[in-house]
């Protein structure tokens, strides 16, 4: 079997970082990328800041198969991801051709294509362009780093098209328990249940249940299916050897 495919998510833009807008792109991306078989590994969210975004780009594009964006490829002057991208590859980036054909077939050739929105025309030379069908104005991928949108709805169209420019590897499986016992009952049977089965990844995640009280919904995630079972079961039988244990704390 070959190395699952690895990826890395950055969100730039300083109105995540201030509470102003919520990321809903990297959840968007964490289910596309987990339906290719495809490790999210790692996610950053940064400053709008033209030597940050390099900086960040060149730690995380050696490290992983693929690199995703997310923001600042709009018209206005902070509007400086594709820039940042393009300079930490060390590649030129001006108005394209194909790009700024796109914008002149949605605003035409008039008072419409402001100077402005020919900035989302920007391209780094040897870039691919990701569709966009819903504003017009394309991303791009550039070597494995993928520049797109930070819209939520425009990102998650971006998506339809980044999906056939990636690779893919086994889908992850998962089985998700619920369990009445809070953590603090859990925590040293889960954790022997988990030793014993390595290569299935197993977390306990704590949810408030009807009525008052903690319960925890355990989560058992594999791309080896009789792995997985074996888990399962086992987690299974633990639960049943803790009938009896309180229900009350956490």
């Amino acid at each position: 079997m070959t190395d699952t495919p690895t990826a890395a998510m950055i969100v730039v833009g300083d109105e995540v970082l201030s509470g102003r807008t919520q990321d809903a792109n990297t959840q968007k991306l964490a289910k596309m990328l987990n339906e290719q078989g495809i490790d999210l590994c790692e996610a950053r969210a940064i400053r709008d800041d033209h030597d940050v975004i390099v900086e960040t780009v060149n730690a995380l594009r050696g490290r992983y198969t693929y690199v995703f964006t997310s923001g600042g490829i709009g018209p206005t002057h902070d509007d400086i991801t594709a820039e940042a991208v393009a300079a930490a590859m060390e590649t030129p980036i001006g108005i394209r051709d194909d790009a700024r054909a796109i914008l002149v077939g949605r605003y035409g050739e008039g008072a419409d294509l402001t100077d402005a929105r020919l900035r989302m025309a920007r391209i780094p030379d040897g870039a691919a362009l990701i569709d966009n069908p819903v504003s017009g104005a394309p991303g791009f991928r550039l070597e494995n780093v993928f520049v797109m949108a930070g819209v939520p709805q425009v990102f998650a169209v971006m998506l339809d098209h980044v999906r056939t420019m990636v690779g893919t590897g086994e889908p992850m499986k998962d089985i998700s328990i619920p369990c009445p016992y809070p953590e603090g009952v859990l925590g040293g049977p889960l954790t022997d249940v988990s030793a014993a089965h390595p290569d299935v990844s197993i977390g306990s995640y704590p949810r408030l249940q009807t009525g008052g009280g903690w319960g925890v919904t355990i989560v058992a995630r594999s791309r080896d299916a009789e792995a997985l079972a074996k888990a399962a079961g086992a987690i299974h039988t633990m639960l049943a050897s803790l009938e009896g244990s309180t229900t009350e704390g956490e």
